[in-house]
């Protein structure tokens, strides 16, 4: 089977008769940003009680595709659409070598501290976050220096935690799953025992009460054991497949296949994974412009504008 890496090599280095979609691909990074909305009523989440959530995923800050001039018009975009809170998915360290300059968290950080929302911003990490933290994966131990700069920005950041929130009187639990895949395998450094510091069921453990619970976990995978506790899961990692054609990608990073490549989901909760802003492996996109979601629990259809 060909690998997303081979695939999206393959993408980006086809010859004359796809040179204009080569072209395309490679400008939709950097110059198309949608918002996606989707109007949901899980069963386990109160109909009347409306809740906006804004979600970014994987920006992977880098210059020239995701310049800090980028990121500060996903902020301002973000900002606009009124959500109730807004909350960051991981990923936020650049996911390819090729770019001219690898924007340090001590920058990016900053500016995502320009987010506003009434119930404040809220961040999980993603697998990049650990793999390019060398002393990190080294030690097998520690803090991210992405995780370091969102606190320091005064974004806090959930790793197996959960916060309990109100909103017009009504609460609900906010549970941020540590990353599934952050450890590298041990050809890079030391022996590693297991993949991830997720502990899904440490984390639920945390909820002390009926209140609904929203899961921030940056690979959707996870959404196979999530119990029905929970009522939404909001993921981001597969970059919609990074390519996507038809409602149809080529490949996704996802044992599930097109299960959890985009959009809107439901297994014991309903799952929304976001196509994400930035790009992996390659700075290259196909029908898979980047994307805000806007999430509102209290509706029915999906509308994409």
């Amino acid at each position: 089977m060909i690998s997303r890496r081979h695939f999206l090599r393959f993408a980006a280095g086809l010859g004359a008769t796809g040179i204009s979609s080569v072209a395309y691909g490679f400008g939709e990074p950097a110059l198309r940003l949608r918002v996606t909305r989707y109007n949901i009523q899980p069963p386990q989440w109160p109909t009347d009680f409306r809740l906006k959530i804004a979600v970014i995923a994987d920006l992977h800050a880098c210059d020239p595709w995701m310049s800090l001039e980028r990121i500060e018009s996903i902020v301002e975009r973000t900002n606009a659409l009124g959500a109730d809170i807004t909350v960051l998915l991981g990923d936020y360290v650049a996911g390819h070598r090729r770019v001219t300059r690898f924007i340090p968290a001590s920058e990016w950080a900053p500016v995502l501290a320009g987010l506003r929302a009434p119930l404040g911003v809220h961040a999980v990490l993603g697998n990049h976050d650990y793999w390019d933290d060398r002393a990190v994966q080294r030690d097998g131990q520690g803090t991210t220096m992405a995780r370091r700069a969102l606190e320091a920005s005064g974004i806090p950041v959930y790793e197996n935690d959960v916060v309990r929130l109100t909103s017009a009187g009504r609460p609900f639990w906010l549970a941020g799953l540590g990353d599934q895949l952050a450890w590298l395998p041990a050809r890079r450094f030391r022996p590693v025992r297991r993949i991830g510091i997720d502990d899904l069921g440490a984390t639920l453990a945390e909820v002390t009460d009926d209140a609904p619970v929203i899961l921030l976990a940056h690979e959707p995978d996870v959404a196979m054991r999530v119990p029905a506790r929970v009522a939404l899961q909001l993921s981001g990692h597969t970059h919609g497949g990074q390519v996507r054609l038809f409602g149809w990608s080529p490949v996704v990073p996802s044992r599930y296949a097109e299960k959890f490549a985009y959009g809107h989901a439901r297994t014991n909760c309903d799952v929304v994974v976001s196509g994400g802003l930035g790009c992996s492996i390659m700075p290259f996109r196909i029908g898979m412009p980047p994307e805000i979601v806007l999430v509102t629990l209290g509706g029915a259809d999906a509308v994409t504008s």
